[in-house]
């Protein structure tokens, strides 16, 4: 629509000329000159946002005058609505409430009207008014503000910052509508290309979130009403679950630089370092790329890492590399997925899981703390890191025969032994140092941490299956830092949702 100048009259800015004329007499008379600078922000916070929302206020008035004129000034223009039919008529003065960053505004804008038929608003294309009150600008700071803390702490700065323009209910639902094009986005987006001597690394992991009942998975849900229904007890027998979590997985695609090491640069010698040679550095994650669900099936997790790994190295030219702690569904899905595309995939297991093992079979032998604890473990981990993890479970168990050792200390023995010659095909360690790859799970671990652990794991948190959702993609997001680019996209995509889609409210201007 053309901008028309107006005719001779009042000022359409008058209001925001009197609201800042009206705030520089305040800091102009002597009382302000006694204000703390603590008083001058606080009073300049509130007066300044003010002002901002009148601007706003008169340049939305001053459209809905230059709309009226042209309206009056070209009688031939017809509006013809999404199913094709012409609305004749024109009628002034509908409003709607904007909720924006800098309070509540109305929009004053013509409606489109025919016998019969819904009313067009084109001010409303123009503008891209969404579909409720509150302004993609808000949306995007409640979004923000919600995957940052908990939702009380986010409509407290919400407030802060713009006033009471929003409930918590209205918060939930934003954050879920804020969500709904992360998919959509990544399907489009095109990852930076590396050369084939760079690795390509994948990483898996799942981390439980405390959900409501209902949203629980139902062997979850029957479970806990199976003992809710066996009455009250003190506390959990030991290696029981209480029933009211749901696994989320998580993810992590990056690339990274080969980084040759030997045993001694990840285990120290018994003994202690002698400063001869320092330990060379691990390879480098670059480029990270995290996902995660609730809600998509585990398998689908690992099918979208697949595809950004693809999409990154679409030629198969780059070494591929998979990370995982050794669970068995965990094994069975990645190498479903890698014999579906057809890839070759280095699988290793992660040392630290493996280390933890070892450290209890330690513990078995020697106390807890102990240089004598120490020297075995370090032993036996640089054997493994050597790739003769057989032959150091083999070991352990004969010292175990030896010292006839009691049933509950041999068991932490049995079950090493059991671990490590259960994934020797997962074990060549000495394969992935000298080839510079990474053997350790800490980019996936740190995901998990941060993106679950320190937002939908805060304490008293209990969460339905949209929100955690929307939550979990929302920091997930925000973790690739794609929020700015995903922002735009969204804005757009709601825009063509509202108002360019045939069964929307999209309209065309004919002559």
């Amino acid at each position: 629509m053309e901008h028309y100048d107006i005719g001779p009259g009042p000022d359409p800015f008058a209001h925001s000329v009197s609201a800042f004329e009206t705030l520089t007499a305040t800091l102009s008379r002597r009382t302000a000159g006694e204000w703390t600078h603590a008083e001058l922000e606080e009073h300049l916070e509130a007066a300044g946002r003010d002002l901002i929302r009148q601007l706003l206020q008169d340049h939305l008035d001053l459209r809905a005058i230059r709309e009226e004129q042209k309206t009056a000034g070209a009688s031939a223009v017809q509006v013809v609505g999404p199913e094709g039919r012409t609305r004749p008529w024109r009628e002034k003065g509908h409003e709607r409430r904007l909720a924006c960053l800098f309070g509540n505004v109305n929009v004053r804008r013509i409606a489109c009207r025919g016998p019969n038929m819904s009313n067009v608003h084109p001010a409303d294309v123009l503008l891209s008014l969404p579909a409720g009150r509150h302004s993609m600008g808000l949306r995007r700071l409640a979004a923000v503000e919600a995957v940052r803390g908990s939702y009380d702490q986010a409509l407290d700065a919400v407030g802060r910052r713009c006033g009471k323009v929003l409930g918590k209910r209205r918060l939930a639902e934003l954050v879920i509508a804020a969500a709904c094009d992360i998919d959509a986005f990544y399907r489009d987006r095109a990852p930076v290309p590396c050369g084939r001597e760079t690795l390509l690394v994948l990483q898996f992991d799942g981390k439980g979130i405390v959900m409501r009942p209902e949203a629980l998975r139902e062997a979850t849900r029957r479970k806990a009403e199976e003992t809710a229904a066996q009455g009250r007890r003190g506390r959990l027998a030991p290696g029981e679950k209480p029933n009211r979590k749901r696994m989320a997985t998580v993810a992590c695609v990056f690339d990274t630089r080969p980084a040759p090491r030997r045993p001694h640069d990840i285990i120290h010698p018994p003994g202690g370092r002698t400063g001869e040679r320092i330990p060379r550095p691990g390879p480098k994650a670059a480029n990270k790329w995290c996902t995660a669900s609730v809600i998509r099936p585990p398998r689908q997790v690992v099918a979208d890492a697949f595809g950004q790994a693809d999409a990154r190295d679409p030629s198969r030219l780059r070494t591929w590399i998979v990370l995982v702690d050794g669970a068995r569904h965990q094994l069975d899905l990645v190498h479903a997925e890698a014999a579906r595309r057809d890839i070759e995939i280095n699988i290793l297991i992660d040392f630290v899981h493996v280390a933890e093992y070892v450290w209890t079979a330690a513990h078995a032998f020697h106390p807890a703390g102990s240089r004598d604890a120490e020297s075995w473990a370090a032993n036996h981990l640089t054997t493994v890191l050597a790739g003769q993890a057989a032959r150091a479970a083999d070991e352990m168990l004969a010292q175990a025969d030896r010292e006839q050792l009691p049933a509950s200390r041999r068991a932490a023995v049995a079950t090493c032994h059991r671990y490590l010659t259960g994934h020797l095909d997962q074990l060549h360690y000495d394969t992935a140092l000298a080839s510079g790859w990474p053997i350790a799970t800490g980019a996936i671990e740190g995901a998990c941490r941060h993106i679950i652990g320190d937002r939908l794991d805060i304490t008293g948190a209990r969460w339905g299956l949209d929100g955690a959702e929307a939550v979990l993609s929302l920091r997930t997001l925000t973790a690739n830092n794609d929020l700015n680019t995903y922002w735009t996209f969204h804005t757009a995509r709601e825009h063509e949702r509202l108002y360019t889609h045939p069964h929307q409210a999209g309209f065309r201007l004919t002559a």
